[in-house]
């Protein structure tokens, strides 16, 4: 009893930023967004069939590629899913309720890497209430992402990547284990890990260090031989094709550092976030040179990483189509953080004598801010964002048993399957599926009494 006394005393501050986020990311879940989008039907559904069958709705067992539509759904937050399910049933609330645990998890971690490289609680306590808070985030974390599990282990992997520098060299190991489940939990990490894993696979070859190398490598062997057959033998290569730019990726790469973007407007998808609401505060824009300032003038070369890292976190949006896109660059809203809490730091530690008076009101002034989001978010996002959420096929088939719907705008199917609850044996066998399209997505033509044309004929 008295450990726990001494943890929670110790661990205070920390334990109301976790409530903090929990409370308000499971405030009314199920309700906002209004309606669950494809993504969130498909994985929701997947989860069901693997619970309820062990395969998943095309029939692959226990499938570490989930074909879906045809783009291949990742595993790790799909499984993550059917434990949710396995408690809840397929319902909008154990869809989205692993993306909050991962956000949590991610909180904390945040915590755990940021004092790695400053041993400064006060620095770890600001960028995960900053994160905690920061529009960029919010959504994707009480929403069926499957970014938020990649995020939760990119950055759990660099906090195990920070400690095997000082202690034991095999944490490495299980640092190299975690950035591969974040490769496996969404598509920009399989970007970012090479990048990471390749530059540190330099620094301890440096160091003569090949055992923990050896081991490292034969990880990351190893979890590129299923990607083989994704990428050569099924149709991920088309689809890589399809979502990638052809414009120019300087200009790409600069537009997810423009000031609009960052404080104005934000990602123009719904989905993402409020319309017309930034991916940061105002008050960021401030914190955010002052951050940089103190890392440059900080003796402290743990502190380029944060740098390193905001450097290469928009490289995913930049080589696809739709940019800038704060779902591809998730890696930039806990850096940016990050670096706004180093700004807050050195700001209120130039004014030694109000340093606590001055801390104190620059936290309010974060926390009204998020107040004014957190009631925008309840009382206008539903309306602003309903068909982005595709919330007319919830009005369908939580009514509809039989007959013609459209699919015209999207793959109405799947919506059949969740909001009917169909059991996926009954699914399999009574389905007709339209020809696979050029870069793999198959759209379903009928099951059981219901049938998706392009148009409906009265």
């Amino acid at each position: 009893m008295n450990k726990i006394i001494r943890f929670i005393k110790n661990n205070f501050v920390l334990i109301l930023i976790c409530f903090l986020f929990l409370g308000t990311r499971l405030f009314r879940i199920s309700e906002i967004p209004s309606s669950v989008y494809w993504d969130e039907a498909s994985i929701g559904y997947n989860a069901y069939s693997v619970l309820t069958t062990g395969r998943d709705e095309w029939g692959e067992f226990m499938p570490l590629h989930f074909r879906a539509f045809g783009e291949f759904k990742l595993p790790v937050y799909i499984y993550s899913v059917v434990a949710s399910e396995f408690i809840f049933g397929l319902t909008p609330l154990a869809v989205r309720l692993p993306a909050v645990m991962y956000g949590l998890l991610s909180i904390i971690g945040l915590y755990l890497m940021v004092y790695e490289l400053t041993k400064n609680k006060l620095l770890s306590l600001l960028s995960s209430f900053l994160f905690s808070i920061t529009p960029w985030f919010f959504i994707f974390s009480r929403t069926g992402y499957e970014v938020t599990a990649g995020l939760t282990f990119f950055i759990w992997a660099i906090y195990l990547l920070l400690r095997s520098f000082e202690r034991s060299k095999f944490l490495f190991i299980i640092s190299t284990f975690l950035f591969v489940i974040s490769a496996y939990s969404y598509n920009s990490f399989r970007i970012l890990t090479p990048i990471v894993l390749g530059i540190i696979f330099i620094y301890h070859l440096y160091k003569r260090q090949f055992v923990v190398v050896a081991l490292s490598v034969l990880i990351l062997i190893a979890s590129v031989v299923p990607l083989y057959k994704l990428y050569k033998e099924d149709s991920g290569l088309s689809r890589l094709q399809t979502v990638g730019s052809k414009s120019n990726l300087v200009i790409n790469y600069f537009k997810n550092f423009s000031p609009k973007y960052l404080f104005v407007s934000g990602d123009t998808n719904l989905r993402s976030q409020i319309p017309q609401t930034g991916e940061l505060y105002y008050l960021d824009a401030l914190f955010l040179v002052l951050g940089i300032l103190y890392i440059l003038k900080s003796n402290n070369p743990k502190l380029y990483l944060v740098l390193g890292l905001l450097l290469i976190a928009p490289i995913p949006a930049t080589i696809t189509k739709e940019n800038p896109h704060a779902l591809r660059a998730i890696l930039m809203s806990p850096i940016l953080s990050v670096i706004s809490a180093f700004g807050v730091y050195y700001f209120s530690s130039l004014f030694t004598k109000n340093k606590n008076i001055l801390l104190t009101i620059i936290i309010v002034l974060y926390a009204l801010s998020f107040e004014g989001y957190m009631y925008k978010f309840g009382t206008e996002y539903n309306n602003l964002s309903r068909s982005a959420w595709q919330h007319e096929y919830k009005q369908i088939f939580e009514k509809q048993k039989e007959g013609c719907v459209s699919d015209e705008f999207a793959q109405p199917y799947i919506f059949a399957l969740f909001y009917q609850k169909v059991n996926p044996k009954e699914f399999i066998t009574t389905r007709e599926l339209n020809p696979v399209s050029d870069w793999g997505f198959s759209t379903v033509k009928s099951f059981g009494n219901f049938d998706f044309p392009k148009i409906c004929k009265n």
